[in-house]
């Protein structure tokens, strides 16, 4: 799957896109990302993105132009979405990631100062928001976004099924991992519940499952 994001700051996610997961995912050839900087699409000699906003108001917003001539560089597959990351957007889910990671393509545009310019509506198929607060731009979003729905793409993962039994994952949403214990056996006092030590996978698995109502 390829991902496509938009930004004035396309180098400020290297390190996270290049270590652990995501590193060993592009290596492999599963997924593909691209930065693409807005500003290279930009008139004028400062090269500037954003303006005032007509009617007056605070701070900037991010011009339609430079937005438009970025999205028709990207050479967009047949199975791809545009969306933009807004605080006003369609909160994302698992649900959603699952529905992305159907995806050939996903381009995301992030939005940075006051807002967008509001004609980038005619060329996108979605808002989306991370949570309801608001950041200084979309790109930490993008980056959660691209995370959750890579680790949805079979081989991605070490063992595809190990997302099975992930929090928020599988037929109910609202299902919750159950509790996770590693060595020591006691720490300070602390031990790991007995059962998980029996050995009586039926148990454990009965356990787990109490565990998660």
């Amino acid at each position: 799957m390829q991902f496509d994001i938009i930004t004035i700051f396309p180098d400020i996610l290297d390190s996270y896109f290049n270590e652990s997961i995501l590193k060993r995912a592009q290596k492999a050839g599963k997924i593909k990302i691209k930065m693409h900087d807005l500003r290279k699409y930009a008139a004028g000699k400062h090269r500037s993105v954003d303006d005032k906003p007509y009617g007056g108001g605070p701070g900037m917003v991010l011009m339609i132009e430079p937005l438009y001539k970025t999205l028709k560089k990207i050479r967009k597959k047949k199975n791809s979405q545009v969306i933009l990351l807004d605080p006003a957007g369609k909160q994302f889910n698992q649900k959603i990631a699952q529905s992305y990671s159907k995806l050939d393509q996903l381009i995301m545009i992030c939005g940075r100062y006051e807002g967008v310019d509001a004609r980038i509506e005619e060329y996108i198929d979605q808002k989306v928001s991370i949570g309801s607060y608001i950041l200084s731009g979309g790109e930490l979003g993008a980056a959660v976004i691209l995370e959750a729905i890579s680790r949805l793409i079979p081989g991605v993962l070490g063992k595809y099924e190990s997302t099975e039994y992930e929090t928020f994952s599988g037929k109910d949403s609202e299902i919750i991992e159950h509790p996770q214990y590693t060595r020591p056996e006691v720490f300070k006092g602390l031990k790991v519940p007995e059962v998980l030590l029996s050995g009586n996978h039926q148990e454990i698995a009965k356990w787990r499952k109490i565990q998660k109502k």
